[in-house]
């Protein structure tokens, strides 16, 4: 699977490491960056150019990294298209990408480790997204939203 990747400062080390891992594993991984260790760079600067290339199919998912993997999350989603969720168990994991077609697995590099990260996102990766109408329906729901005015 071809599968992009990106964090700032604050997941640098995880992202380093899941980087090799997805590598070894025989993905085709596209780094957003951070490319260097810089303790004032933004995640928005990485994430925005990882959830475009999701969004165009540039790569197929998206890992985002940054210290709790919250801001990292908010701002995959200001991305139309882009389906990004905060996730630290493995039922999120597979169940974001089968019934709410997630596209971009988010975490914090200060509060998930190497070993749970990794599995993470083999599971994330593993999962199909479901067809089922129910889920369906909810997504063109969701989707809606982005159309209509603030209330």
């Amino acid at each position: 699977m071809r599968v992009g990747i990106a964090t700032d400062h604050g997941g640098f080390g995880l992202k380093e490491d899941l980087l090799a891992r997805l590598r070894a594993a025989g993905h085709e991984v596209v780094d957003f960056g951070a490319h260097n260790l810089i303790s004032d760079d933004d995640y928005p600067d990485f994430v925005i150019p990882l959830a475009r290339a999701v969004v165009k199919g540039q790569v197929e998912r998206g890992v985002a990294v940054c210290g709790s993997g919250v801001g990292a999350s908010i701002c995959a989603n200001k991305i139309p298209g882009a389906r990004a969720s905060l996730i630290h168990d493995h039922f999120s994991a597979r169940q974001g990408v089968e019934d709410d077609h997630m596209n971009i697995l988010c975490m914090g590099g200060r509060t998930v480790g190497p070993a749970v990260a990794w599995d993470l996102v083999q599971t994330f990766l593993a999962a199909q997204y479901s067809q089922a109408e129910r889920h369906l329906r909810r997504l063109a729901k969701v989707a809606a939203l982005r159309l209509s005015a603030p209330a």
